[in-house]
């Protein structure tokens, strides 16, 4: 099932900037409907939650309704959905809160694939409780898991492998059930980071064998925060620190302080914006989100392979780093003999977003070893079109062609 592009983004009045975003791995745009639903639960009336007068209904109805939004999305109880500031935040407070199950000689996993924010979270946790840490290692060649590595990484001793469902760096969609399968086999648990991937693929957490999965709505058209999914009973397990008088239920025993209501009701929009990307016969939020998000997957595929033979058209002045077979249309570029951060400040003087970095995937960057001390990272999102692809295609052919210059610098950082 396809979709009319050109219909989807007249739902996103930041377009009409003229910009040409390939910025989607570091946050979306949002449609005109996550706006407008913020926007009406914060003005109301809106109190804390209740069921007494409207107000305090209000804030109620908004934290089920993202609950079962949630649900939906990821496939897990509605119950096991767990709000968040970021996927960072997420990560860092589960982190803790297992790591005081962990004992001196336990053994953490954590991937030169992923993000640092499921790295440094792990290994941080693992130093204090004098736990040891393993890696599962990337072939640079390939930007794909070595599978040697993820075997010798489990043993007995593993409580916690801790890994991406698609790297943010490359595309990469490493063999997560498989990998979930051995980390069971010892009974240790399975933390999936799957900002990235939720972008871009239909979620089924229990399919995918992970036993907590943490994705970020900004990514996928929606406000900034992040959503944990996981089995209500293993929450149970859990007990994190927290203040006395709040609730012990699950999940709000994980979510500290007040909610805002306002941004929980923008990213059930987003999720519902997305559930109705390819209209068909489905019925049932889930199987339309099935059915959009396989649309979404095949144009972003289109695109992709419109953007790869154009770059590869450029060669050998572009140098394609996402290799990986299996991969999201993400691609990760150098330029030999010029500076990536040129190239971004160059494209940018041409509205066309393309931004370099390393986007805080510290491990796999450093992996690959690469001459430049930045990436230029082009990122596809749903309203991405052909005219996009053509013009960040003519705006790398026009800055190779242009002279260097040679007072040019590397500054900053982009997520």
């Amino acid at each position: 099932m396809s979709f009319d592009v050109a219909a989807l983004r007249e739902h996103f009045p930041s377009l009409r900037s003229g910009i040409a975003h390939f910025d989607g791995p570091g946050g979306t745009q949002s449609p005109r409907q996550v706006g407008t639903a913020m926007a009406a639960a914060l003005t109301g009336p809106l109190s804390n939650r209740g069921r007494g007068v409207a107000s305090e209904v209000n804030a109620d109805s908004a934290v089920d309704a993202f609950r079962q939004a949630f649900a939906d999305l990821l496939g897990v109880p509605a119950h096991g959905v767990v709000y968040g500031r970021s996927a960072t935040q997420l990560t860092y407070d589960f982190s803790r809160a297992i790591a005081k199950q962990w004992r001196a000689g336990d053994e953490i996993v954590v991937s030169r694939l992923d993000h640092d924010a499921n790295v440094r979270p792990w290994v941080q946790a693992a130093q204090a409780a004098n736990a040891s840490v393993r890696w599962i290692d990337i072939d640079p060649d390939t930007a794909e898991i070595d599978l040697a590595t993820v075997e010798s990484a489990i043993t007995s001793r593993t409580r916690v492998v801790a890994v991406t469902a698609a790297s943010n760096l490359l595309g990469t969609k490493p063999p997560v059930r498989a990998i979930a399968d051995a980390v069971h086999a010892v009974g240790a648990l399975v933390y999936v980071d799957g900002v990235h991937y939720t972008a871009h693929q239909f979620v089924d957490v229990p399919a995918l064998g992970a036993d907590l999965f943490v994705c970020s709505p900004y990514k996928f058209l929606g406000p900034h925060c992040a959503v944990l999914g996981a089995s209500p009973d293993l929450l149970e397990t859990l007990r994190p620190d927290k203040i006395l008088p709040s609730t012990d239920l699950v999940p709000e025993r994980f979510e500290l302080g007040t909610l805002p209501y306002e941004i929980m009701a923008g990213a059930t929009a987003a999720v519902d914006f997305l559930a109705g990307i390819a209209p068909g016969d489905a019925t049932g939020r889930r199987a339309r989100l099935r059915a959009s998000l396989h649309a979404v997957d095949e144009h972003e595929l289109r695109l992709r392979r419109a953007l790869e033979a154009g770059l590869a058209a450029l060669a050998p002045d572009v140098v394609v780093h996402s290799r990986a077979a299996d991969r999201t249309p993400t691609l990760l570029l150098t330029l030999p003999g010029r500076k990536t951060w040129d190239a971004y400040e160059f494209l940018g003087r041409r509205n066309v977003l393309a931004p370099a970095g390393f986007f805080y995937a510290y491990e796999p960057f450093r992996r690959l070893d690469l001459d430049d001390q930045h990436g230029l990272r082009l990122g596809l999102a749903p309203y991405n079109d052909e005219t996009d692809v053509a013009r960040a295609l003519d705006g790398l052919a026009a800055f190779l062609e242009s002279s260097p210059d040679p007072t040019s610098g590397t500054f900053g950082q982009t997520y």
